[in-house]
């Protein structure tokens, strides 16, 4: 089946990260085979599969916190490879980043989750740091008295929109979500969904999200990528099977596409009876 790509990259910006024939194996088992693709400055990408086919493993790509075990991954059209590491670390402060399940500091309370990365690497004052960490609870929708608890005392919704505003906090020029909605409610998943449109709103950003949730899909891309287990694909087969637009992974004709995004078994159930 072809790869289908109807996206018009010229109606966003230009090219902020970039991946050329960039593959990565762990051992063995190869995750990601000769992937290219781009990420368009201000976009928001959404990155969708089944669990297993790569997808995590891309932003870490995408953010230089693994190394690729070919091809190239390029910020602002400069290969990353040969950056030394103090190089990286300060590149790097440029994302933000919302891991799958918070990944708050247990020890900390909330204010201090948010303000880790303003004390590590800034030379803000306590006061400006107190002003800049208060105003991105509030944008996630916290009050100002949940600055003082700690993460043990926080709903699962809760524990979300804190790392949403710990990736805020530096004013990154790119954010990364991965699984932003895993494990929560569908009310408290459209808040999320929604703070990310507002997080776009408020400032100039690129947004690169990894999600199951087609709602998330529907409500934030402006474009989908989505990739397939290499398991199950034919040697030379491109990995990424679809790139386009939320409506045309809705209406694509693919049924690898369409079985995914509308949470269709009947292929997988003969795999398995036929396994």
């Amino acid at each position: 089946m072809s790869f289908e790509n109807r996206f018009n990259s010229d109606e966003i910006g230009s090219s902020i990260i970039e991946l050329k024939n960039v593959s990565r194996q762990f051992g063995t088992q190869q995750v990601l085979r000769d992937i290219t693709m781009q990420v368009y400055s201000g976009e928001t990408l959404v990155l969708i599969g089944e669990s297993g086919c790569g997808k995590s493993v891309m932003m870490k790509l995408m953010m230089g916190l693994l190394e690729s075990s070919s091809g190239d991954v390029l910020w602002n059209g400069v290969p990353i490879a040969g950056r030394s590491d103090g190089e990286l670390v300060q590149d790097r402060l440029r994302f933000g980043f919302l891991f799958q399940g918070a990944a708050l500091f247990d020890s900390m309370s909330v204010f201090e989750n948010v303000a880790f990365g303003l004390r590590q690497n800034t030379k803000m004052s306590e006061e400006y740091i107190r002003h800049s960490v208060m105003n991105r609870i509030q944008d996630v929708g916290l009050s100002a008295a949940s600055a003082s608890k700690m993460p043990s005392q926080l709903s699962g919704g809760m524990r979300k929109r804190v790392g949403l505003a710990r990736a805020m906090a530096l004013m990154p020029d790119i954010i990364l979500y991965d699984e932003p909605t895993t494990g929560l409610d569908p009310i408290m998943t459209d808040v999320i969904n929604t703070l990310i449109l507002k997080t776009r709103s408020r400032r100039p950003v690129t947004s690169v999200v990894v999600t199951h949730e087609m709602s998330t899909v529907r409500k934030v891309a402006d474009r989908v990528l989505m990739f397939y287990p290499l398991s199950r694909l034919q040697p030379g087969e491109p990995q990424i099977v679809f790139e386009g637009t939320p409506e045309q992974a809705f209406s694509s004709l693919d049924p690898r596409v369409s079985q995914f995004v509308y949470g269709e078994a009947r292929d997988r159930l003969e795999e398995l009876a036929a396994a």
